[in-house]
């Protein structure tokens, strides 16, 4: 295994740990042992390097993958020792993306990597390096090996597909959400109460084979709509009641549930509140999950999360809109 860190985003810290956590594990990698050196850095390591380019790609709430490099070495010693191999560079201290003309170490380290034989190119350099605290210690030197692209996920915002609503999941939080999951490629993925598709989108550009259901027609074509727009082909979208109704293959297991159930809004039948509807089906459907599968719902900050046959990972509360909070709930079969 590779050790590094992810540095998160400030959207929320403690989901985006999770997502980087999840993501990792989704590679064949795993939570890191190396202790981070600030907020904002989290450890993971991938089986390989070619990984942190994988990682990036999944990643929403995250800006960049970083390698340690010699962590032995202070940050000086470990920019000479990368100077010699040539090439261009640029410095920057984590936490400060531009300047750094009057940090000593930043200049320190384009001193040196510059007398064993590198070149600085703060425009377009081939490697770029970041510089830590170390618990306390000297500093220590960071590399660069993969970008998140962040502009990506504003690309699939809800005012540019095709079939809008004014209430939808934002595609970070969606992205988030399915990472959370562990969606792997060729994994099953349901989402039993369909809406827009935010979710089955996110879970599709992550490989999964997507199933969803609603009990409205409209939403499934509509979400039909915005899946293609993506590129993303659904297996199967069934109309009907989440409680009852089911698939072609009535037996199939599923990888990972993510599902963002309308609370608040009017989605009870049969005498039955939104709350008690949202059990049944996620009570109904975590059956069907694989014995490593996870589950993933969103609900209202401070009310009950649904009682299901699973084990309850994490809830962690985050602000979707200005004035909506959620909480993303995990479980994993036991």
């Amino acid at each position: 295994m590779i050790p590094g860190f992810v540095e998160v985003s400030q959207e929320s810290i403690a989901l985006a740990e999770a997502e980087a956590v999840s993501a990792a594990e989704a590679l064949g990698g795993q939570r890191g042992s190396v202790p981070a050196p600030m907020s904002g850095l989290i450890p993971v390591e991938v089986p390989g390097p070619d990984a942190w380019r994988q990682l990036a790609g999944r990643l929403a709430l995250a800006r960049r993958c970083l390698e340690v490099l010699a962590p032995s070495l202070d940050a000086e010693s470990s920019a000479r020792e990368q100077g010699a191999r040539g090439g261009s560079a640029a410095f920057r201290r984590i936490g400060q993306p531009s300047g750094g003309g009057t940090d000593r170490s930043v200049l320190a380290c384009g001193r040196a990597f510059k007398a064993s034989g590198g070149r600085i190119d703060l425009e377009n350099p081939s490697r770029r390096f970041w510089i830590g605290p170390a618990g306390g210690g000297p500093d220590r030197l960071l590399e660069e090996v993969a970008t998140v692209d962040r502009a990506e996920a504003a690309r699939r915002r809800m005012p540019l597909l095709p079939f809008r609503r004014p209430v939808s999941l934002p595609p970070r939080l969606a992205r988030a959400a399915a990472n959370l999951a562990r969606v792997r490629p060729s994994d099953r993925v349901l989402d039993p109460f369909l809406g827009t598709g935010a979710l089955l989108a996110e879970a599709g550009l992550l490989g999964g084979r997507l199933f969803g259901i609603d009990r409205d027609a409209t939403m499934i074509r509509g979400a039909l709509q915005n899946l293609a727009y993506l590129g993303v082909g659904a297996e199967e979208l069934v109309v009907g009641d989440a409680r009852t109704v089911d698939f072609t293959d009535a037996s199939a297991r599923f990888s990972a549930i993510v599902t963002d159930p309308p609370y608040g809004r009017s989605s009870s039948t049969g005498g039955a509140t939104s709350s008690e509807l949202v059990t049944a089906v996620v009570e109904r459907w975590s059956k069907r999950l694989t014995s490593d599968g996870r589950l993933l719902v969103i609900v209202p900050a401070g009310g009950p999360p649904p009682e299901v046959s699973a084990t309850p990972r994490f809830r962690i509360p985050v602000r979707v809109h200005r004035s909506l909070t959620r909480e993303f709930c995990l479980y994993e079969r036991p």
